[in-house]
């Protein structure tokens, strides 16, 4: 695999809290940026597959975006009364 390298840009506050993490876990900065971009693609992809699977279930069942609000209210009701 190739590694390509980019210049990026942070705030200097942020760039200080990053070195010191870096530093608290004994890796690089480019190390810590790695992994930070990782968890973020991760993330990312995690919640487009939970919309994915909403999206897939109110088709399968039949729900309209009104009966999804309902049963939000519902709950957060129910769990109000607790």
């Amino acid at each position: 695999m190739a590694i390509s390298t980019v210049n990026i840009s942070f705030k200097e506050d942020l760039l200080e809290e990053i070195d010191q993490v870096a530093r608290s876990e004994s890796r690089s900065r480019s190390e810590l940026i790695r992994e930070a971009a990782r968890a973020y693609i991760d993330r990312k992809k995690r919640w487009e597959r939970i919309f994915a699977f909403g999206i897939k279930q109110t088709r399968n069942l039949g729900l309209k975006e009104e009966d999804v609000e309902a049963e939000v209210g519902e709950r957060r009701a129910r769990n109000a009364r607790r």
